[in-house]
């Protein structure tokens, strides 16, 4: 598997369609921290209680001027039908093609899935902090997200 972008490098722009119905590119973003959130698939346990508890904490991240995206490969029907069924408050972005998950270095070849990761980014679109979980059962709790969003300021 390919390696995460290197701290202190520019994060790679890139356009996704958005379960919203527009396209998010990254580099729009620019003034705002970013938080990319890979994550393997829609509907499976880990990844509901992931993006259920990104959804309870949202409020959190935006008052630390971040936006959470998370991406995955599924399609954009899939992510609608999954942000209903959890009623999640955040917009979850479609990678179908793969370009953004091979881009970060997430895509999991043999399974042809991302691994779970995050890319904090800064508002000036710099890489400060990364993480790849070694197995994708595993997560980040939003409280250690939230602490290296913190070191930003």
């Amino acid at each position: 598997m390919a390696a995460l972008p290197a701290v202190g490098s520019r994060a790679p722009d890139f356009t996704l369609p958005s379960t919203s119905g527009s396209d998010v590119t990254l580099s729009k973003l620019r003034g705002k921290n970013v938080l990319l959130a890979f994550f393997p698939l829609a509907f499976t346990s880990v990844c509901t209680s992931e993006m259920c508890e990104f959804s309870t904490d949202y409020g959190q991240f935006r008052s630390a001027n971040t936006e959470v995206l998370p991406i995955s490969v599924d399609s954009i029907p899939t992510l609608k039908e999954f942000k209903a069924k959890e009623r999640l408050t955040l917009d979850l972005l479609s990678d179908f093609k793969r370009d953004v998950c091979r881009a970060y270095g997430t895509l999991l070849e043999d399974k042809f899935f991302s691994a779970r990761a995050y890319v904090l980014i800064d508002g000036d679109g710099i890489v400060r902090w990364t993480f790849m979980e070694q197995s994708t059962g595993n997560r980040r709790e939003n409280a250690e997200l939230l602490q290296e969003l913190a070191k930003l300021k």
